[in-house]
C-alpha cells in the first residue's frame, strides 16, 4: 500500500493538481478566478449577486386565455348559488306554503344549471377541442386540484339540471329534485372555491406566499358574485333579506381575504410587486374598490331597488376584476426573472 502522499498540491487556481494531469486544448487558456480577484469584488456584491440567469425568467407564464378568469367567474357563481338553493330548501323544508323562498331556491339552482353550462363552454373554449375535456376524466386523482375540478363540474351541472326540472313537483318526482338539490349543493360548494386551490398549488412565487388564502378569497367571492346577480334580477322580500346577508357576508370575507393574499404575497417584497404595480396592480386595486362600494351599499339602511341594484352591479363587477387580476398576476409573477429566487433566498 503506497504511504499518505504529503506533498503540498500545486495549483494554477482552478484546483487542478498539475501533478497528475495538465488542462490543455481549447479554452485550457483561460483564466480563473483566484483569491486574489474575488478580493476585488464588493462585499455587498459577493453576498448578494444578482439572482437570475441573464436575466431570463426561471418560469413559463400560462398560456391560457381570458377564458379562464370568464370561468372563474361564472363557476364560481353557479356554485355559491347552487349553495344558497340548498340551504334554503333545508330551511324550507316542511314549510312549502312559504313560495316565496321555494322560487328563490329554484332561481339559485337555475343560476347554478346556466353558470355552470357557461363556464364548461369558457372551459372547453380554453382547452381547444372538447375531447380534451373528456380525456381528464379518465382518471380520478384526488392529489390533482384540476382533476378534482373536472369531475365537480360535471357533478354540479347534472344535479343542478335535475333540480331545476323536478323541485317542487308532487309525488316521486319532487323528491328526486329535493335530493338532487342537496346534490346540487355539495358539488356547487366545490365549483365555488376549487379555482382556488388550483391557482395556490401552481409554481408562481406569488401564490405560493398566500396559498392558504386563495381558496377562502375564490369561495368569498364567488359568493358576492351570487347575491350581486340576485339583486339584479329578483325581487320579493324575504329573498331580499337573504340575498342581503349572504351577499354581505361574502362581501365582508372577499375583502378580508383579498387584503391577507396581498400581506402574505407581501412578505417578500419582489414578490408582492404585481400588486402594487402596474396594470395588475391598478387592476387589483379597482376590485378591492369596487366590492367596498358595493358592501356599504349594501349595508344602507331602508335602501330602494335602484340601490340595490347599484349594489349588484358593483359588486359582480368587483368580483370580475379580481378574477382578471389574478389572471395577469400570474403572468406578471412568473415574468419577472428575480421573485422566484427571492423567494427561496428568503425560505
Amino acid at each position: 500500500m503506497d504511504p499518505v502522499r504529503t506533498v503540498p498540491l500545486e495549483s494554477d487556481g482552478r484546483d487542478i493538481d498539475t501533478a497528475v494531469a495538465v488542462l490543455s486544448g481549447e479554452a485550457s487558456g483561460q483564466l480563473a478566478e483566484t483569491h486574489a480577484q474575488l478580493a476585488g469584488i464588493p462585499e455587498a456584491f459577493r453576498k448578494n449577486p444578482p439572482a437570475t440567469y441573464y436575466g431570463q425568467p426561471l418560469l413559463k407564464q400560462s398560456v391560457w386565455s381570458i377564458d379562464i378568469p370568464l370561468y372563474y367567474f361564472t363557476g364560481g357563481a353557479a356554485g355559491a348559488a347552487m349553495v344558497l338553493g340548498a340551504a334554503i330548501q333545508a330551511g324550507s323544508c316542511g314549510a312549502r306554503a312559504d313560495c316565496d323562498l321555494r322560487r328563490l331556491s329554484v332561481t339559485c339552482h337555475w343560476m347554478g344549471i346556466v353558470g355552470s353550462t357557461m363556464g364548461a363552454a369558457f372551459l372547453i373554449h380554453d382547452l381547444g377541442r372538447p375531447a380534451r375535456f373528456l380525456h381528464m376524466m379518465r382518471v380520478f386523482r384526488p392529489t390533482s386540484p384540476m382533476n378534482m375540478g373536472a369531475w365537480i363540474l360535471a357533478g354540479a351541472a347534472p344535479t343542478a339540471i335535475v333540480t331545476g326540472l323536478f323541485i317542487n313537483r308532487p309525488g316521486v318526482l319532487g323528491w328526486i329534485g329535493e335530493a338532487a338539490g342537496y346534490a346540487s349543493g355539495f358539488w356547487g360548494a366545490g365549483l365555488s372555491c376549487y379555482t382556488g386551490v388550483l391557482v395556490a398549488g401552481s409554481a408562481i412565487p406569488v401564490w405560493q406566499e398566500a396559498r392558504r388564502w386563495m381558496p377562502v378569497l375564490f369561495a368569498a367571492s364567488a359568493a358576492t358574485t351570487a347575491a350581486s346577480i340576485l339583486d339584479l334580477f329578483y325581487e320579493g322580500r324575504e329573498a331580499r333579506r337573504i340575498t342581503r346577508v349572504f351577499g354581505t357576508v361574502g362581501r365582508c370575507i372577499e375583502l378580508a381575504a383579498g387584503g391577507r393574499v396581498e400581506q402574505s404575497a407581501s412578505r417578500v417584497r419582489r414578490v408582492g410587486r404585481p400588486f402594487r404595480r402596474g396594470a395588475t396592480g391598478v387592476l387589483w386595486k379597482a376590485a378591492g374598490v369596487l366590492t367596498a362600494a358595493s358592501l356599504v351599499l349594501s349595508l344602507l339602511p331602508d335602501r330602494s331597488r335602484r340601490t340595490q341594484r347599484i349594489a349588484g352591479v358593483l359588486g359582480a363587477a368587483g368580483s370580475l376584476a379580481m378574477r382578471f387580476a389574478v389572471h395577469y398576476i400570474t403572468n406578471a409573477s412568473a415574468r419577472d426573472p428575480r421573485a422566484s429566487f427571492d423567494l427561496q433566498r428568503s425560505a
